[in-house]
């Protein structure tokens, strides 16, 4: 007699019941599937508090949270170019509980110059989606007497070595960004490493630092204060925020790109229904009244996109970026 010929078991348990046979039989683990999350997610930001990436990750954060119904707790660990980041996720289960704020220098650049890192960034992290692509800005504090990028240059070359520029350390966006602005122009500038944006903007905001390459979301309201002067932006267009501020390819320097970009990976070996989820969550996220509101006053441009897109993505740029960190002797701090 089959177990549904028995009076004793209702239709509806007995359907539940070979449900759970059949997902185990293929082994497929339904509780699991349905239950993420259950839990705070802890998304683990590698620098200060204070700079684009931690502004970047708090408001996606929020709309997280909103749309999933568990916190997604910000853990900022800045320091050693975001390698002690990456060593403390490698510490974590794949069970998509911690994630990493991902970008240009965790990606891109620390794979050349950290080798004995003690993790690959290809093989031991899956990506989950490119969340934000954001200008690059290049600034000096209100003192320095250039107006524009051309007497920057000339500027700079007046006084070789005797101006500084701040970043939020090295391998970081600002960090590249200005390096591949001395390839292209020629000027020598030196270059002071802090734990994060934040640091590195309050001593440019305090007159100790001439310099900063940072994105909009960190420095349009001091742009717009008047405390800082922006001179030129990385993008190949002028932005909306912006319109006034030529690109630095308008000054001679062609094909001049720099944009700053973030992201979400996380542990290789995370289930894939995991990162599907988080992805299309993220996806949400985007089209929320509130992400766009901010996106457009940043003239960010939101990502989204599927995880192939973004490995697809960070392997262009980790070409990219080689030459520059060859040319530009980018070593570890």
């Amino acid at each position: 007699m089959s177990t549904f010929d028995d009076p004793s078991i209702p239709r509806r348990d007995y359907l539940k019941w070979m449900g759970a046979a059949g997902l185990a039989a293929t082994g497929i683990n339904g509780h699991a599937q349905s239950a993420w999350p259950s839990k705070p997610i802890r998304w683990i930001v590698p620098f200060a508090p204070g700079g684009t990436s931690s502004i970047v990750a708090r408001t996606i954060a929020t709309e997280l949270t909103k749309q999933m119904g568990v916190s997604f707790i910000i853990d900022n660990k800045g320091g050693g170019g975001g390698v002690p980041a990456m060593q403390e996720m490698m510490r974590t289960p794949a069970d998509g509980y911690t994630i990493v704020m991902s970008h240009i220098g965790l990606m891109a650049v620390n794979p050349i110059i950290y080798p004995d890192s003690g993790y690959d960034v290809n093989k031991d992290f899956v990506p989950v989606t490119l969340l934000s692509r954001v200008p690059s800005l290049f600034v000096v504090h209100k003192d320095v007497p250039v107006t524009d990028l051309k007497s920057l240059i000339a500027y700079a070359k007046s006084r070789p070595g005797q101006l500084n520029y701040a970043s939020a350390g090295n391998a970081s966006a600002g960090h590249l960004a200005m390096e591949a602005l001395k390839l292209a122009t020629g000027m020598f500038v030196t270059h002071i490493p802090y734990r994060g944006t934040g640091p590195a903007l309050n001593d440019v905001l305090a007159g100790r630092i001439q310099l900063l390459s940072a994105g909009t979301p960190a420095l349009l309201p001091h742009i717009k204060s008047g405390t800082l002067r922006c001179l030129a932006t990385g993008t190949t267009e002028r932005i909306p925020v912006l319109p006034d501020v030529p690109t630095v390819a308008e000054f001679g320097f062609k094909d001049f790109e720099t944009v700053q970009w973030y992201g979400i990976h996380a542990r290789a070996g995370t289930p894939p229904e995991i990162i599907q989820k988080l992805q299309q969550e993220c996806a949400k996220v985007m089209k929320s009244p509130e992400v766009m509101a901010k996106y457009a006053a940043e003239s960010a441009i939101p990502g989204g996109g599927s995880p192939n897109e973004y490995a697809a993505f960070v392997a262009k740029e980790q070409a990219r970026w080689k030459e520059v960190v060859i040319k530009g002797q980018i070593k570890p701090g």
